[in-house]
């Protein structure tokens, strides 16, 4: 009896072991927070005194920060680096709009890599990496998404914005309620392995955010300020562009609603008790927006020097990675895929040559030989290397980074030899990488691919040809308007790689007197046309939610107009919108067309 009883004692404690074996053995969930146009400065752990964000400072306190972590200098090259870990040009980004945004298809996602691995996908927010399919965030790894694929949205309360493709109506503040997705994709997955990538489009303007984290900032005066971020701000996005003390008390209130909701994560991590096998990371896909404090580095969003792609950083997993570790290395969004795959253990071959790597020995190591790196900082014809102490701008201007952070002092005429590595190396860059992106300019937009029911196709990727304009210099949120020829068009240059039908619906709004007028859409031999029987002519909005000034373009809520039934052949060609009929002074004002195959 006694001799059952141990056997039945160290079966049980076999048991156990085994039993907490496979638990730490569990592939750890991941979680990516990207912030939008949020600079290194605007942390109060990094030393902001007119915010504070103590979720996201606990996070960095408790887990691992980089020191000096750098992106790209505005949105989709970053976005792109970071789902591919290869640098944004050799994946086909060049621009922020008009396709230009677009991963090429033949590029490997972390999506891809981690729902191979048998993890659940989603994102929740700002894509900006192509909107059709096979661009589209459920064509290139994320089994959910929800969000907009544009670069810029113009409204942030109860805003229009897709489900896997199908347009809905958000509720409330944009980034509450993608967080709000974010908590039930993990509820939902607690006990399964998950990826969730949350790239925030905050505090990108337009500067709009709550009462509850605005009435701090309403009247308070600004402690810290910039430093000539404001000229530069000016020269990149127009006069004028930074708008001064309202735009940094907003940008900073938005801050603080952002730390808000990275708590409301992580508390949900906490009390699902998952938070122990969940890595977290934290970061900003490109330097700050306007003119506010940054550590007086030089240089803003859109800019290739310091302080325009300078990001904070921070990874943490709970009892796993070292906490208070702050690493001097340099590192960049490249490196941020294979880290969580070495992380993760998945060993799967990269379908394409990574320029990122692993840091996952500089994480956990003490005493790591790290061997010279340097970053290639590319924007808009601007060349920007830096290397673990120095910075060659894009005028090959030489800074000593160690001595000189801010960029003040040119060595080129001292540090003769670093001159000359960094010189060969930028001109090697340019022949070897950067002429990889002369095909993606060609790319037409691609419209019914297979892989998803709806296809968007929106007037930020049209061109607008007669007197037909854009509601705004900016593309990604605008819309077209000023219709009052009748022989004007709205183009496409698209692909149809699989034929097939599908109901057509354009987005418009028109005055009561274009009632009776007809629009037609076209494609090859292909027409549909369709009287307009329904006026709709709001008002544009936005401004009594901005508490500051927009540069961009206001909305308005549009409505579908349903053409019916269209085939569509397989081929290459111009997709055209015209009038056929045109009643009243103008036709109507478009937003999109929106494409269901049947």
């Amino acid at each position: 009896m006694k001799s059952l009883s141990k056997c039945l004692f160290f079966s049980i404690l076999t048991l156990i072991f085994f039993s907490c074996n496979e638990i730490s053995q569990k592939p750890p969930n991941i979680i990516i927070f990207l912030t939008d146009d949020q600079g290194w400065g605007d942390l109060s752990i990094n030393g902001n005194k007119d915010l504070n964000t103590p979720n996201i400072d606990k996070i960095s306190r408790e887990g691992t920060r980089f020191d000096r972590f750098f992106v790209s200098p505005v949105c989709s090259p970053t976005r792109a680096e970071i789902l591919t870990a290869r640098h944004h040009v050799r994946t086909g980004v060049y621009d922020v709009s008009k396709g230009g945004e677009r991963i090429d298809v033949d590029e490997e996602t972390i999506a891809d890599v981690f729902k191979k691995a048998g993890y659940d996908t989603a994102a929740y927010g700002k894509w900006h990496n192509g909107m059709q399919a096979p661009y589209h965030p459920n064509t290139r790894g994320f089994n959910d998404f929800y969000g907009f694929c544009s670069g810029h949205w113009g409204n942030y309360f109860n805003p229009i914005l897709e489900r896997n493709g199908e347009i809905r109506r958000g509720k409330g503040y944009i980034i509450d309620d993608f967080t709000n997705y974010g908590i039930e994709f993990i509820k939902k997955n607690k006990n399964n392995p998950f990826l969730l990538y949350l790239p925030y489009n905050t505090p990108h303007s337009p500067m709009q955010v709550p009462d509850e984290n605005w009435i701090k900032f309403k009247d308070k005066d600004i402690i810290q300020k910039g430093t000539k971020t404001k000229i530069d701000m000016d020269k990149a996005f127009g006069t004028n562009a930074s708008k001064g003390p309202d735009h940094t008390r907003a940008a900073l209130a938005m801050c603080e609603n952002i730390d808000m909701n990275v708590g409301r994560i992580v508390n949900t991590l906490e009390n699902l008790n998952i938070d122990n096998n969940t890595i977290i990371i934290y970061l900003s896909d490109n330097g700050p927006n306007g003119h506010r404090w940054n550590g007086q580095m030089k240089g803003i969003k859109g800019s290739t020097d310091e302080g325009g792609v300078r990001s904070p950083m921070t990874i943490y997993w709970k009892g796993t990675i070292p906490e208070g570790k702050i690493i001097k290395q340099i590192a960049s969004g490249i490196d941020i895929l294979p880290t969580l795959k070495d992380f993760a253990g998945i060993n799967s071959k990269p379908k394409n040559k990574l320029d990122g790597v692993s840091l996952k020995p500089i994480i956990m190591g003490d005493k790591i030989t790290w061997p010279e790196r340097i970053f290639y900082h590319y924007w808009r014809g601007k060349l920007s290397l830096r290397s673990q102490n120095y910075r060659l701008d894009n005028e090959n201007k030489l800074f000593n980074m160690v001595k000189d952070p801010n960029q003040l002092e040119d060595v080129s005429n001292i540090e003769t030899d670093v001159l000359k590595k960094m010189l060969d190396e930028k001109k090697r860059w340019k022949k070897e990488v950067l002429s990889e992106l002369n095909d993606s300019v060609k790319r037409p937009f691609i419209i019914g691919d297979l892989s998803m029911k709806y296809t968007q196709i929106p007037a930020r990727d049209a061109t607008p040809n007669g007197k037909i304009i854009r509601s705004n210099r900016y593309p990604n949120c605008s819309f077209l308007t000023n219709w009052v020829d009748l022989n004007d068009t709205i183009t496409w240059e698209v692909e149809v790689p699989d034929q097939g039908n599908f109901e057509v619906e354009v987005y418009y709004t028109c005055a009561e007197d274009s009632k009776g007028s007809v629009i037609e859409l076209s494609f090859l031999n292909e027409k549909i046309s369709k009287e307009i029987s329904l006026f709709h002519d709001p008002e544009e909005y936005g401004s009594d939610d901005d508490r500051s000034e927009r540069i961009e373009s206001y909305v308005k809520d549009f409505i579908p107009l349903k053409l019916g039934v269209l085939n569509l052949k397989k081929g290459k060609g111009t997709l055209t919108l015209k009038g056929l009929k045109k009643n009243g002074k103008e036709l109507i004002d478009f937003r999109l067309i929106m494409l269901k195959r049947i």
